[in-house]
């Protein structure tokens, strides 16, 4: 008689805040999948079942609903108790990522004459006015006046508004993380600029500095709250509570800016 398996222990994932790929991961070579589907109350809610090597059963909710990942001798029966007994949890993950999608499109940017783009956590409108001969920001109208003729297509309109983009996340980053690294009490070497899909910043030992120029699109609160970390793992390169207490240090109230970027939904174009 073979020995008893254990329980399968429950796992919750997380979504990963910076998740902007449109397809799931997929799984190993030859992992099998099924697509099922369940009552969770008064709810019918279909998953992605994946049969892997795992002791343990595991729930993922992302843009494309509820995948779970079981072990292969795991029966269908012990499966659907365990979501049934997160079933709680899973509802109100999939209310959250329906409002995010939504967020998502409610959020992508028109690249057209009168389109809307979010500059600083507040919204530009986009103007053709081939009179100009630069692009102009007027701050009073919240207008960005383009030197392009009226048929311009969506792509040139998309090129000249983010290499302004650029520009300006160049200008506006570069005296905050001066600020920053001052009262950090650490030395930053260079700042470059990314167009990174999942994150936002990352730092290097040798004092580099790389932050997403889309951070333009959000409000100074924001933007200082990834500066700040970043700088801060120059001098824990890590998260541990000693890191967050150096966050915090600059910014007391760090907690409010990241949860506001967890919300936040710039869709990359």
């Amino acid at each position: 008689m073979p020995p008893k398996r254990p329980a399968p222990l429950l796992q919750d994932s997380q979504l990963s805040l910076f998740d902007v790929a449109p397809e799931i991961t997929p799984a190993e070579p030859g992992a099998p999948r099924s697509r099922r589907e369940l009552w969770l109350g008064q709810h019918r809610v279909g998953y992605e079942l994946k049969r892997a090597r795992r002791r343990s059963i595991g729930f993922v909710v992302g843009p494309q609903g509820l995948r779970v990942s079981a072990p292969r001798w795991v029966p269908i029966a012990e499966i659907e108790r365990a979501l049934h007994h997160k079933g709680e949890w899973i509802l109100r993950k999939l209310v959250e990522q329906r409002e995010r999608q939504q967020r998502i499109q409610s959020s992508r940017i028109e690249w057209l004459d009168g389109g809307s783009l979010p500059y600083l956590g507040a919204p530009l409108t986009l103007v053709l006015a081939p009179a100009e001969r630069e692009v102009v920001w007027d701050d009073g109208s919240r207008q960005l006046r383009l030197p392009l003729p009226p048929g311009a297509s969506a792509e040139q309109i998309r090129d000249l508004s983010q290499s302004w983009l650029q520009a300006r996340a160049r200008e506006d980053f570069l005296p905050r993380c001066r600020r920053f690294a001052e009262a950090l009490g650490v030395t930053m070497k260079t700042l470059r600029l990314s167009s990174a899909q999942t994150r936002w910043g990352s730092a290097s030992a040798d004092g580099s500095i790389r932050l997403n120029w889309r951070l333009i699109h959000f409000a100074p609160a924001i933007i200082d709250y990834v500066v700040a970390h970043e700088l801060a793992h120059l001098r824990e390169m890590n998260h541990s509570p000693a890191f967050w207490d150096t966050v915090r240090s600059v910014l007391p109230d760090f907690e409010r800016s990241r949860e506001a970027l967890r919300e936040e939904s710039i869709v990359v174009q």
